[in-house]
């Protein structure tokens, strides 16, 4: 059956051999789809209420596969708005992508095996990332790197492989013009995405007890966790938007998000 499961076909993105030039226009486009589809949305509901206006006046930040980093700057440009400091770090195995975050904190390096000591961030984060992993021992070990560095929540989110998502962004890039790479891209990103049961099994595979995977508006797949200590009950029905709740090796580049 169409979309059941999750495909492996190499994505153009992920190409090592695109020179310099390509990695920009490609984000560039990709900087279009992110505007229509409010990519950064999820990560400014969910981060305050985690975690208090109180603790979101000051947060150090990892954005994992944050490739040309324009999801820590929408970050970090929305809370200054609020009077908050938050100091995002930029990672990516892409220094193509990385170089045009210019006055960004910026490392190169897996996803797979952080090169940062356990706690050292206050929230990691990573947005469509996940799916340009293939082998589920790489997912559980992006799953268990990203909860070693968290000093506090993790928030991660990424498409939701269903027909409805497919059908939709592929009018929606096709309506907007944008180039046959990126069309087919887009399209194959959801065929390489989630389904909230996946995320569920690989989050206990990587001993992340604390996870909630759910659904966010039908389109992405969130999984959301707090540190057991610091874990607070959730108000019931204010923070859930979603429709229902549900309880080869890739190429370097691989790990390179596709926002």
């Amino acid at each position: 059956m169409f979309l059941s499961r999750r495909a492996t076909q190499a994505e153009y993105f992920d190409l090592p051999t695109r020179t310099p030039s390509e990695v920009a226009a490609a984000f560039g486009e990709l900087a279009r789809v992110n505007r229509i589809f409010w990519f950064a949305e999820s990560f400014q509901r969910y981060i305050p209420r985690a975690l208090g206006r109180d603790r979101c006046r000051s947060l150090s930040l990892l954005d994992l596969g944050a490739g040309d980093g324009s999801l820590g700057r929408v970050l970090s440009q929305w809370s200054a708005k609020r009077g908050w400091a938050w100091e995002v770090t930029s990672l990516d195995i892409n220094p193509l992508a990385l170089q045009l975050n210019r006055a960004g904190n910026n490392v190169v390096g897996s996803a797979t095996a952080l090169p940062f000591r356990d706690g050292s961030f206050d929230v990691v984060i990573a947005s469509q990332m996940t799916h340009h992993l293939i082998r589920d021992e790489e997912v559980c070990q992006h799953f268990r790197e990203a909860w070693r560095v968290t000093r506090d929540l993790l928030l991660l989110n990424d498409v939701h492989r269903n027909v409805a998502i497919y059908f939709v962004l592929g009018c929606v890039l096709h309506l907007f013009k944008f180039s046959k790479e990126l069309r087919s891209d887009g399209l194959l990103s959801v065929e390489r995405g989630w389904r909230v049961h996946e995320w569920q099994r690989l989050a206990r595979r990587a001993g992340i007890q604390e996870a909630e995977v759910f659904l966010y508006f039908g389109a992405r797949i969130l999984l959301r966790a707090r540190r057991g200590a610091l874990q607070q009950p959730l108000a019931a029905g204010l923070d859930r938007p979603e429709l229902k709740s549900q309880s080869f090796t890739p190429a370097p580049l691989a790990e390179s998000s596709a926002r």
